[in-house]
């Protein structure tokens, strides 16, 4: 049975100075490098069983790379003939070597609504009639819940949202700290 055979890659000098240039630079994702390095031997009539071996990637991702930078390759060629200059015509390079938005699950809390634990989280717990001096994430999640916050969150969920959250209104921790099994040695 005859293999298919791949669609040919026909970049500009320009083009191909760019992807060199985003190959060599150091600071560009591994993945953007990899990318840049398949279209550079696709357009030196590679076939994608060669270029999945030498990138160890496989022959559907390829083939994936491939037809996507093809079907940008008009609107390159446009843009370069408009003359746009090196550096706008590398970002849309880019940016037709980056993956696409996924799908994924909503957000299950609203901005607002983390913007009010970490406000609950800085008010004192005797504010809420507790007897303790420091918050917990147990203690926040069921205060938030009964002040309807919202209808329920896990005392991880609270956690997480503190930690990421860089406040800075107090000077001292705003959850109680966990006492290690272990002493630490200084």
């Amino acid at each position: 049975m005859p293999q298919p055979i791949a669609r040919v890659i026909a970049l500009s000098e320009k083009q191909r100075q760019l992807l060199e240039q985003i190959i060599r630079a150091h600071t560009n994702p591994y993945r953007l490098v990899q990318r840049a390095q398949l279209i550079l031997d696709a357009a030196s009539s590679m076939k994608n069983t060669e270029i999945s071996l030498s990138l160890r990637l496989t022959r559907n991702r390829v083939r994936l790379w491939r037809n996507r930078f093809l079907d940008a390759v008009t609107s390159l060629n446009q843009a370069e003939s408009e003359g746009i200059d090196d550096e706008a015509l590398c970002r849309k390079i880019i940016l037709v070597l980056t993956d696409e938005q996924r799908r994924g699950n909503p957000g299950k809390f609203s901005l607002e609504e983390i913007v009010q634990i970490v406000a609950l989280a800085c008010e004192l717990p005797a504010t809420s009639e507790l007897p303790v001096t420091h918050w917990t994430p147990t203690e926040l999640a069921r205060i938030a819940v009964k002040r309807g916050i919202l209808t329920e969150i896990s005392p991880r969920s609270v956690g997480r949202f503190l930690k990421s959250s860089d406040v800075k209104s107090t000077s001292k921790s705003l959850l109680a700290k966990r006492k290690s099994e272990k002493p630490r040695n200084i």
